[in-house]
């Protein structure tokens, strides 16, 4: 017996070395494959990139996971203790491995076994991290091994505090949050010191498995597992019991935040801010490399221009007429669900989409698309609305965007039941800015569209960019990427090179007939004003004030138009323009953003800039990786003011033209406002100028101008270029969305004169010929000439080529021209 048990002892030994062995073997095998670790030391993690508007505003997001990372020092203790009790309570007393957890839940998972309920995990919070960062998430015994042995190496190279850093930025906790930060603000839209304990419990209760906790679709098994972390906090002695009673009586709200575009106006703007940050820094970076860029972007500008541009498209569109519903469908079934299953636009709001219910002489009964809450369920289904008959009699027929039908003086004239529709709520009458209950507008969405564009004269910071209607019914901004002719936009700059050859505003040219060769095979070009008038010799003040083809082609021939075409040139408009009569009447493509930043450098005394949308980028550790004014200031670095003289900052532009010049032309585009085509903006009441422009046919719309302080183009016109009717101009069209955008704008701002630079003398002249004008004598004005070129006699008078004298009247080379058509429209 004894010779027995000495050989089950030696066995059992042997046993024993061999298994120790088997394992040691089975350890070190696998840790030769394990991922080295210390890439936790240098490790970033993928961190959205937040873009804010000048004034501080949030606008955007760009990520491909939503992640704040913060460090460790800046959560809440109570946060923490919530995720230890929930995941590892014992955290800062094991090795990375908790033998007593595992034992824990081996016994209890053999009693889920056998009562089939889920069994536990105990993965500590470092075995997670081992996971998370260096290995896969395949379920496998090895897969097991390597954690708990990345999970020792770990705690022996880390502190715990980081290895919880790494663990609450790095977990997924569900509706695209990443990181406790950004769960915070995505659940509840608070920073994590701003958290309730009931509201911390919640987020400690979703890293196991955040769907089976969603917050609207499993409420109550979010509540329960709520409750439970804070019963489990309370027995480890984090909270107090009254604390946890407290916490669980709690509302449980969860009110997300939207992701992406913050403010739904900016979205034009944010998408070219996210192009040029591509261009700068690539894809990787701009998602994943938790940039804060700060942008020029006005926020209640952009508001402002985006309204404005909004009621110009929908009253020319209403000028227009009706063009049939959105849809059709049945009205007497599940109406509801029928409109929800519709595609519509959502950055339309106030404007909803409604069925017509009922119809009858005096108004219609419409039911209207239920809102939708983060569950997916309807709010409000089957509310209905009334649209009185006065609201509809703009609805008239369209004809071929020209003519309109007979007026509307039923409903039924208009509307049927079923028709799918857009409406707006009324205005209340009481002048408060309420709407009036249950009343509605008729509406549709404008097939003409637009863009407007707002930009600091003095830096080029684009104050506000809104490039269409609607963002969701199509991203293509019309303000940057729409390559359309300028009109009578452009025409200031050949104004400008003209003054820049010799010429002062009371020149005196011909405007007469004017007919040039295009060459062998084609009609001759003759340009002519918009109102088929010839006006005889006028000066050049008034030739741009009433934007005078013929005047200007005859300029430009005069002044060479390889000149205008280096005037294009510099200002940024063109960098190619075709040296040919046509582009002096704005022939030419360019877009709204460069057609604004060229008036921009005109009202600034002729200074180069170029339009930026950014104005400083930070990376994740908030130094600053890119600034726009780049000019240097040591003064301005003092630590308080002494009454030392305030810092002087060198002005580092270069000049476009000669500031007289610019301020010549400003002046002149300040008589567009006050007595030309730009009249109907003289209502603002301050000192404005600017400029039309319209298109052959009235295919484009313009209207770019400015104040002393703040530039602004407008521009309008169908996409797939088609007239927009006889009249539809840059100054009924695109000059009331500028008035409006700067009565608003400007109506604080104190009436600012435009700053006239040394050198300029301003002469009385009379405002038709030019001439010095008498004492007391009517119609005249206050002319800017360069000191030494005021006038003294009568102007001569430039004379150009006629009908009369095409023969021997032509100077230099005859230059073929693009066909213009042999129609009396051309370009005005």
């Amino acid at each position: 017996m004894m010779r027995i048990l000495a050989y089950l002892g030696v066995a059992g030994v042997v046993l024993v070395a061999g298994a120790a062995l088997g394992v040691a073997f089975l350890l070190w095998s696998y840790s030769r494959d394990l991922p080295p670790h210390d890439q936790l030391a240098h490790y970033e993690p993928p961190v959205m990139t937040r873009v804010h508007a000048g004034d501080g505003r949030l606008i955007a997001e760009f990520a491909r996971e939503r992640r704040l990372y913060v460090p460790i020092s800046a959560i809440p203790k109570d946060l923490i203790n919530a995720f230890l009790s929930a995941e590892d309570k014992n955290f800062y007393d094991h090795e990375g491995v908790d033998l007593v957890g595992i034992m824990r839940a081996v016994i209890a998972n053999i009693q889920n076994v056998i009562n089939d309920r889920r069994l536990e995990g105990a993965s500590t919070i470092t075995q997670q991290v081992a996971k998370n960062f260096l290995l896969t998430n395949e379920v496998s015994f090895e897969r097991k091994i390597k954690e708990a042995l990345l999970a020792r190496r770990i705690e022996q190279a880390y502190s715990k505090d980081r290895i919880l850093e790494l663990y609450l930025n790095e977990i997924y906790l569900g509706m695209g949050s990443y990181g406790v930060a950004a769960a915070a603000l995505n659940f509840y839209g608070k920073s994590l010191d701003e958290l309730t304990l009931g509201e911390m419990a919640y987020l400690a209760a979703l890293p196991k498995a955040p769907n089976n906790y969603h917050p609207f679709r499993q409420r109550e098994r979010a509540v329960a597992r709520r409750n439970w972390v804070l019963s489990r906090m309370s027995d480890n002695g984090f909270i107090t019991p009254f604390e946890a009673s407290v916490a669980r009586a709690e509302p449980f709200n969860v009110t997300p935040r939207t992701g992406g575009t913050q403010i739904v106006e900016t979205q034009f703007f944010v998408e070219e801010v996210r192009r040029q940050t591509i261009s700068m820094y690539g894809e990787d970076q701009t998602y994943d490399g938790g940039l804060s860029i700060r942008t020029t972007l006005d926020t209640s500008l952009q508001a402002l221009i985006r309204r404005e541009l909004r009621d110009g498209l929908v009253a020319y569109d209403q000028r227009h007429g009706w063009r049939g519903p959105h849809a059709r469908l049945d009205s007497t079934g599940d109406w509801p669900t029928a409109l929800v299953a519709l595609d519509t636009a959502r950055d339309l709001a106030p404007w909803r989409v409604a069925v017509v219910l009922e119809v009858t002489n005096d108004g219609a009964t419409i039911g209207l698309r239920p809102d939708l809450d983060e569950a997916g369920n309807m709010i409000n289904p089957g509310e209905t609305g009334y649209i009185p008959l006065s609201e509809m009699t703009w609805a008239r027929d369209s004809k071929d965007n020209r003519k309109v039908g007979p007026e509307i003086t039923k409903a039924g004239d208009r509307l049927a039941v079923g028709d799918v529709i857009w409406v707006a709520p009324v205005a209340a009458e009481d002048g408060q800015g309420g709407a009036a209950q249950g009343q509605y507008a008729l509406r549709q969405i404008p097939e003409v569209n637009g863009a407007v564009v707002a930009i600091d004269p003095h830096t080029g910071r684009v104050r506000a960019l809104v490039g269409g209607f609607s963002y969701q019914l199509s991203e293509f901004n019309r303000a940057t990427q729409a390559l359309r002719q300028p009109g009578s936009s452009f025409k200031p700059f050949v104004y400008a090179a003209a003054l820049d050859s010799g010429y002062t505003p009371s020149s005196l040219v011909l405007d007469a007939p004017f007919v040039i060769e295009q060459g062998p095979g084609l009609a001759l070009w003759k340009p002519e004003n918009y109102s088929r008038t010839f006006y005889g010799p006028s000066t050049l003040r008034l030739g741009l004030e009433k934007s005078r083809n013929v005047m200007t082609v005859r300029l430009a021939q005069a002044i060479g138009m390889d000149k205008v075409s280096d005037y294009a040139r510099r200002f940024g408009i063109m960098d190619d323009m075709m040296p040919v009569l046509a582009m002096s009447l704005g022939a030419g493509e360019t877009t709204l953003l460069k057609m604004t930043n060229a008036y921009a450098m005109l009202v600034n005394g002729g200074k180069k800039i170029e339009p930026v949308l950014i104005d400083r980028v930070q990376d994740r550790y908030g130094r600053t990786v890119f600034r726009h004014d780049v000019r240097e200031c040591a003064a301005c670095a003092a630590d308080e003011w002494t009454g030392q003289a305030a810092p002087e900052i060198s002005d580092t532009r270069e000049n476009v033209i000669d500031p007289r010049t610019a301020y010549q032309v400003v002046s002149m585009l300040k008589g567009v406002v006050d007595r030309g085509t730009g009249r109907t903006i003289a209502s603002v009441g301050k000192p404005l100028a600017g400029k039309t422009g319209t298109t052959n046919r009235e295919q484009d719309a313009w209207f770019v101008g400015f104040s002393p302080d703040l530039a602004l183009g407008v521009f309008i016109g169908f996409d797939d270029p088609k007239p927009m009717g006889r009249g539809e101009t840059g100054g009924g069209l695109a000059a009331p969305v500028f008035r409006d955008v700067m009565k608003d704008a400007l109506k604080d701002q104190p009436a600012l004169p435009f700053r006239m630079p040394p050198g300029v003398t301003l002469v009385r002249v009379d405002a038709k010929t030019g001439l010095v004008a008498a004492p007391g004598s009517e119609g005249t004005i206050l002319e800017a000439f360069k000191a030494g070129t005021e006038p003294r006699a009568p102007s001569q008078v430039l004379r150009g080529t006629t009908t009369d004298d095409f023969s021997q009247d032509v100077s230099g080379p005859v230059r073929p021209v693009p066909s213009l058509g042999t129609g009396t429209g051309g370009l005005y």
